[in-house]
């Protein structure tokens, strides 16, 4: 009994650091837009498939990955529209918009979370594991997590 009990547990701890599951319903939050021309609200975003990539500038991976996203949105043809979130989670306003800037991303469909690892909006996501991109249905829930350029395009065609 004492050992299904330590391996529930670090079941439940592997789950958690890996964040949200395909088929969960994705959680709102509100962020300020790049531009400070508008705050996004990810529920006004429901009727659309929307593309959450959270990334940071200090992660190679996450960036490199949120780049190649956001490039693969741009060029898409694809039957179904995506829209691209994508969210950067540095503290430093002024390093989130060099980045932008730098990685050539539309600053239209960037955010910063500036409150960084400490969020509301990154344990909400359960992104403990590290960074992580979601594909979300017209819904609001999670079709596709951790997705790269390809299975992104096997998605939308």
């Amino acid at each position: 009994m004492v050992t299904i009990g330590v391996l529930t547990s670090f079941v439940e701890k592997n789950r958690l650091a890996t964040g949200l599951e395909v088929g969960d319903l994705a959680p709102d939050f509100c962020l300020p837009q790049a531009d400070a021309t508008s705050d996004l609200d990810l529920s006004d975003l429901r009727g659309q498939h929307v593309l959450l990539s959270f990334w940071a500038s200090y992660d190679a991976t996450s960036r490199m990955r949120n780049i190649a996203l956001a490039r693969a949105v741009e060029r898409s043809t694809a039957d179904t529209p995506v829209r691209l979130v994508s969210v950067s989670f540095d503290e430093y306003a002024s390093v989130f918009t060099e980045t932008v800037s730098q990685d050539g991303i539309d600053p239209a469909c960037c955010y910063a979370e500036v409150a960084g690892t400490e969020s509301a909006l990154y344990h909400k996501y359960r992104l403990t594991g590290g960074m992580a991109n979601y594909l979300i249905d017209e819904r609001g829930v999670i079709v596709a997590k951790h997705i790269d350029v390809d299975r992104l395009s096997d998605y939308l065609n």
